[in-house]
Parts: C-alpha cells; structure tokens; sequence
C-alpha cells in the first residue's frame, strides 16, 4: 500500500479524536527525530538513500556569504531577480498566531488526501475545505470560513464577479440558504495549501520571545494576559518586505513539499530523492513569487522564469516531461530570491514624496508621504504616510486608486483619502480621524488610540488597539484580534458624490452589510468566540449617533448614505431634528425683541465655541481653511508631487 493510501484510509475511516491523536502522534516521532536540525526550519529529508539536501538558515547563508546552488555557478546573478510577492502576506496572513492544526505535519497529510477526493483537486471547494477543516484538523466552522473567505477575497476576481456574488449573499434568507451558496463557492487547491503555510509568518515561537523580551528586573511587572496579546499583535509583520523574503528563504523548501505529487513521496512521507516537480504545480508559486529578467524589468510570475531563459537549465527543467527535480528547484530558487524592489522598503528609499497645501514648519516638519504608485505594477502599489500631526489631509487621486495604503504614527489629525483603495491599515495611531473611500480588501486598525475609522470595505480587523470606533459598510463579519479594549462598531454614516462610482470600481455593494456582527479571534485560534466579553467592543447605541459631513466639494451623484440606514439609527436622527424643530419654535414665539436676540445669539455662540474647544473640533475646522501662505517644500529634498 502506497503512502497516499494509507493517509486516505487513514482519514477516512478513524473517528475525529482518533485521527487527532494518531496524527499527533507521528507528529511527535517526527519533532523527536528533527530536533536538532535548523531552527529556521526543518529539513528537507529524500527517503531512498542516505542523502539529505540540507537547507540551511537564513542566518547562517548571511554569515557564510554563500548561497546553496545547483549548476548555478556560472550564473550571472543580477540577470534574474525573483522575490517574494507582498500581498499575499500583507492580505493573506493572519495578525495572529495561527492554530497549531495549520503545522507541516498536518498540511503533508492534507496535500496528500485532497489530491485523491472528488471536489478537493485542482479546485476545492468550501464544502470540501469544511468537511477536512472541521472533521480532521478540529477547527471551528468560523474559523475555516474565515480562511477560505480571506483568500477568495484577495486572489484574482473582477468587480463584476464581487457584486454577482454580493447579489447571491443579500437573497439567502436562512443559514440553510446561505450554506449552500457558500458550496458553490471553490479555490486553487495548491494555491490554498501555500495560503496556509503562510500563516506561519506571524507564528511566535520560544526563541522569537526570548529574543524580543527583555529580562525581568526590579522596575518590570509582569505583563498581563491583555498586554502580551497586545505585544504579540503588535509585531505582525505583514508590511515587512524583509521579513518575507526571510519567510520565505526558510520555509522554501516546505512549501515545494506540499506540491509534490503523493506518489512521489515515501512511506514516511518525505520527498523521494529524485522526485520532480510539475510545471503544472509550480504554477501555484505565482501566488507568492514573481520576478524578471534584466535589463528588461517585465514583471512576470515565476513560472515563466523558471520554465524559459536563463533559469530553464539552471532549475533543470524538462520540456519533454514538463517538470524539475525537486532538489535543483529548490536551490535555484534560493540562488535567486532577492528583496522586493517595490516594497515597503524600497518605497521609503527611493519612492515619490507627495506634499499637500498645509504642510509647515514646526510639528509637520517630519511628516512624509511616499508613493511607489509611478512604478509598481498592480498589487505591489502603495503609499506610505507617516507622522502627519494636527492637520487636515485630504487626498482623492488617480494615483491611490487600487494602492494599498498604510496610516503610520500620525496624532491628531484627520485624514481623507477619497478614491477606491486596495487595502488600507492604520497603525500606531492615536487621536485620529480617518475617512476612507471604498477599500476592496481590507482595512485594518493596529496599535491604535482614540481613533475613528469611517469606510467601506471587504474586511475589518482591529488588533491591539483601545477607545477606537468603527463605522462601516462591510459584507464580512468585522474581526477583532486580541489586545482590543473599548472598540465601538456603528453604522456607515457619510457619503461623499463620487462614492457609489468609486463602490462599483472595487466591486462593493450595500447588501449584505454585516458591521454588527463581529468574529473574535482570541490567542485560542481553534476556538474563535462570537460571545466576546463585553469589555472588548459594544456596537453604538443609537442615541450617541451622528451623521458625518465630508467637508468638500466634488463632482458626483451620491446624495445620500449608500443603502440608507437601519431603522433604529434613523429612528434616533427623526427623534434628533424634531427635538431642532422643537427648540426652534420655541425660540421663534418666545418674541424677543432685537436686544434680547443679540444677547441670545452670543450666548450661544459662546456655548459653541466653547464646545469646540472642549471637543477638539475647532482643530478640525481651522485646519480646513488653506493657508495661502504655506509651502510644498519637502526637507529632505525628495522628488515631489502635489497633485
């Protein structure tokens, strides 16, 4: 009986708990035999004779300045440059630890089984994802939506395709219903493997928390369970370029693994030595990997790379079977990964600076905006603003449109971006008002204070962050991660004229529209809870609601909140300008004469003034007003643009 079989009888025929502990088991005889292999990563082990491909350490190709290769020597390396793609750590990764169901050991099982059941290959479907997420790896319904639902939502689908499905959404009237549109529902199989492995990035382990922690001393506390959360959450590395080419040089080797085909593994489950690779299979590296070939400097997915040029030889490729050798893809793959020339990085380096009407001396002095937006392709656009400080930005341009956009350590300020984005995180914020157009994937809350986020979008999450407030127009469950406290979801509840065309561009409709729903992954991810502690958010009562005006004048027909209001909320606005109309007829017969006015007028006036004040608002209106006189220098001399 070959491998594969004895995995399929193996998952088939024991129940739940039996197969958790069998798998558990050989799971422990293979930690024992590995234990003291690379830190980084485990061995890439061939079972049909003594020798091992021994991957080694980031770490330790870096001290040494050599990199493993295979007929590489004679290779020009700056001909080819591959590296790793950013959205599908930026957009795929979960800001949390993943489960420990989502290990090595559990997906070989299941790149095993999938490729022998109806439904599961080339694609799978959500039916089929269920049945071995809920019935063999023991994760929650939720939890395995959660992940299917995230990578449908940032791979490939055109906006009419979003609102097709939105469409089929808004008509299920009963879990039953919406079930069995969910089954209708499939990924790319191989893709969605990869997908998973990748939520290992955000994994802490023992070395990492010794390595970050400083040691206990007379002037520490211990910190409480919130704070380590929120410590954990705090150093995602989602945006980290150079934390995802490290990624990705580690676990390389693993994630070939998973494309192997079953009966090209042995008993133990390990890669043959001379096991090949399909091209077919290698095309589901293009998730994660692209490059291109100088001086040319097309981006292409890296199969193309490997199967054409100068990389065909050297990842010993065959036309004629169409395949690799799995152990000379590896290291030629390793040869050439370099770091992403369009991310975060490179965009501080050397990106566009935008400057805007009211940048100034004194506190705005450090603030930067840069954008790659002039050169990267689609997916890798972004802008990157930092530090804005007691000001009023306010951005509707071509060149945000479908770029993903990070909010960094900006106070006080309040901050429109008007055109349809990519994603959108907002991090290390504190005092902020921030209004979005239609985000097509997600917008993300992190490490924030005091901050208000207006939008809407494929997806919120809000991790590690304190006294924030939501208000959104989103068709999936809001995600709160842990370190949350004081989070108030509400209502989307402004609208600006271009709106409904910008909604229709990303692929947004106004039903479903699930804002009060939310899904809380604690620092337990098998067990996400819908019945969070109370502690943790509360939706917006509706008599502390108030409709949002966007201050600016734009051309457009949206007149009105897209998909209108849930009637309690407009209920509260009725109840609220009848009490105006009340107040004013009041006024009006209580006949003052033309003194008695005057003196009415400034005393409330003055109450408003002072209300302004209190409340902050008057920052916010001042800051409206264009100073003619300011400057769009930007000190560091980088190249700007002001439109």
């Amino acid at each position: 009986m070959t491998h594969a079989q004895q995995v399929c009888r193996h998952w088939n025929h024991c129940t739940p708990t039996r197969c958790t502990l069998a798998v558990e088991e050989e799971g422990a005889k293979i930690l024992h035999q590995t234990s003291e292999q690379a830190v980084d990563g485990p061995l890439i082990q061939y079972a049909n004779d003594s020798e091992q491909l021994t991957r080694r350490s980031s770490a330790e190709m870096e001290e040494a300045d050599v990199w493993p290769s295979t007929n590489c020597g004679d290779m020009d390396p700056d001909s080819v440059s591959i590296w790793p793609r950013m959205e599908p750590f930026l957009l795929g990764a979960l800001q949390v630890a993943p489960s420990s169901k989502l290990g090595l050991h559990y997906l070989r099982k299941m790149a095993t089984y999938v490729r022998t059941r109806d439904g599961c290959f080339p694609s799978l479907t959500w039916h089929m994802w269920r049945h071995i997420a809920c019935g063999k790896l023991q994760l929650a319904e939720d939890l395995a939506w959660l992940y299917f639902e995230t990578f449908d939502l940032f791979t490939s689908q055109s906006p009419g395709e979003r609102l097709e499905w939105a469409e089929c959404l808004s008509q299920c009237s009963s879990k039953s219903e919406l079930d069995q549109q969910r089954n209708e529902r499939s990924v790319d199989t191989l893709q969605f493997l990869l997908f998973l492995h990748i939520q290992q990035l955000n994994r802490v382990t023992l070395r990492k928390s010794l390595i970050g922690e400083e040691w206990p001393s007379h002037r520490t506390r211990s910190p409480a369970p919130s704070e380590r959360e929120a410590k954990a959450s705090s150093q995602n590395k989602n945006w980290d370029d150079q934390a995802h080419l490290s990624f990705m040089l580690s676990h390389l080797a693993e994630l070939l693994e998973l494309l192997v085909e079953p009966n090209q593994l042995s008993e133990s489950g390990m890669a043959l030595r001379d096991c090949q690779i399909s091209l077919a299979a290698v095309r589901s590296l293009d998730l994660l990997l692209e490059g291109w070939v100088q001086p040319d400097r097309t981006v292409q997915p890296v199969h193309k790379l490997l199967s054409k040029g100068l990389l065909q030889v050297h990842a010993g490729y065959s036309a004629l079977s169409q395949s690799f050798p799995l152990h000379q893809l590896i290291s030629c793959l390793q040869h050439n990964l370099t770091l992403n020339p369009f991310g975060k990085t490179s965009c501080l380096r050397s990106g566009k600076q935008l400057a805007w009407a009211q940048q100034v001396e004194g506190t705005m002095k450090r603030a930067k905006i840069s954008r790659n937006t002039h050169m990267a392709p689609a997916g890798s656009k972004m802008v990157l603003m930092s530090r804005v400080c007691k000001q009023t930005l306010a951005k509707t341009s071509d060149k945000m449109t479908g770029a993903n956009i990070k909010i960094h350590r900006c106070t006080n300020a309040y901050i429109y971006l008007l055109s349809p984005l990519r994603s959108v995180i907002v991090d290390k914020c504190r005092d902020c008002t921030v209004v979005l157009g239609p985000v097509e994937t997600s917008v993300h809350v992190h490490c924030c204070q005091n901050v208000r986020v207006v939008c809407v979008a494929g997806k919120i999450i809000v991790g590690a962050s304190s006294c924030c407030t939501l208000h959104a127009l989103t068709p999936t469950r809001p995600l709160l991660l842990p370190g949350n406290a004081d989070i108030t979801l509400g209502p989307f509840h402004t609208f600006y004229p271009s709106l409904e065309d910008d909604m229709a561009i990303v692929g947004l409709a106004v039903v479903p529209n699930v804002w009060d729903q939310p899904l809380l992954l604690g620092t337990d991810p098998v067990k996400p809870s819908t019945n969070p502690d109370p502690a943790c958010y509360r939706l917006l009562p509706p008599e502390e609601f108030h409709m949002m005006v966007v201050p600016f004048h734009m051309k457009g027909d949206t007149c009105e909140v897209p998909g209108g209001l849930a009637p309690r909320y407009q209920a509260a606005l009725d109840d609220k300008q009848k009490r105006i109309q009340t107040w004013q007829k009041t006024v009006m017969e209580a006949q003052l004469n033309k003194e008695q006015k005057c003196k009415f007028q400034d005393l409330v006036e003055a109450k408003f003034h002072e209300w302004l004040l209190e409340s902050g608002h008057r920052q916010e209106l001042d800051s409206l007003i264009p100073n003619p006189a300011s400057s769009l220098q930007v000190s560091n001399g980088a190249p700007v643009d002001d439109r």
